[in-house]
């Protein structure tokens, strides 16, 4: 069984991954900024509670991300897989028009907090002497534009370039490093952002149905390639090319499904 430490794990993608390991049998660190939320999350699932342990963590201050490092390390004896997925995302604005204390917290989160975690975990792998670390990228990671996401996307665009880096700089640590995508998740997140635009996620709810799936649906898939990943420098892709393109055909012959109902949307 593996050993597994997931930030910003207490919502969304990040505690679905965390209750899919421990599903699986696999022990699970979460983190969040609030211990609320981490002792939530541990509560609303008592079958699992043996499995999963949590820490409060600000990403974007080291300190408290050597001191997750430490946790888990004490509690589990190893860190097997590190999953960079705390992240945050605000994409209702233009460039011109996104608030400038928006603009900091994404890049702090996203950027900042990622490289401190990497370095922290890849550190700690290099003492142990192996590891499994994996960024989570998203819209904008492949340099393409979508409305509304221009700072986060850059945020995105700029941690591919960085694992890129942490890929060859650590070739031969016996550290593989990889790139999650998960495609267009229906998370907390998202569903705050539709609601604060609603005029405009309906012009583009059906592109959404299409393409978007709940955390349930993707987090398996996810965790079934993140365990037998084993080369470093390639990426765990839920939404493919070969799966947009028949989900787009297949919407031309039956409606797709309203997945955004159950959320007031």
């Amino acid at each position: 069984m593996a050993n597994v430490v997931i930030t910003g794990s207490t919502k969304g993608i990040g505690k679905g991954l965390a209750i899919e390991f421990a599903k699986q049998g696999h022990n699970v660190c979460i983190s969040g900024r609030s211990q609320d939320d981490i002792d939530s999350c541990i509560n609303s699932n008592p079958d699992l509670a043996e499995k999963i342990s949590g820490i409060t963590c600000d990403t974007t201050n080291k300190a408290q991300v050597q001191a997750l490092w430490d946790f888990a390390k004490q509690n589990l004896g190893a860190v097997d897989i590190w999953i960079n997925n705390a992240g945050l995302a605000r994409t209702t604005w233009s460039i011109l028009d996104i608030p400038d204390n928006e603009i900091s917290n994404m890049v702090n989160t996203n950027i900042l907090g990622t490289i401190n975690c990497c370095r922290v975990a890849a550190q700690g792998m290099k003492e142990q002497g192996s590891g499994k670390l994996f960024n989570m990228l998203g819209g904008g990671s492949d340099g393409e534009y979508f409305q509304g996401m221009g700072i986060y996307g850059t945020t995105k665009r700029g941690l591919d370039y960085f694992t890129n880096a942490l890929v060859k700089e650590l070739k031969d640590d016996n550290i593989i490093i990889g790139k999650i995508r998960p495609g267009m998740v229906i998370t907390e997140g998202m569903v705050r952002e539709a609601k604060q635009d609603l005029d405009d996620f309906n012009k583009r709810k059906k592109f959404a149905n299409i393409l978007c799936d709940t955390v349930e649906t993707v987090a398996p898939y996810l965790v079934e390639n993140i365990l037998k990943f084993n080369k470093s420098g390639n990426k765990i892709a839920w939404l493919n090319p070969r799966k947009i393109t028949l989900r787009m055909i297949s919407s031309m012959v039956k409606k797709p499904k309203d997945k955004f109902a159950e959320f007031g949307l």
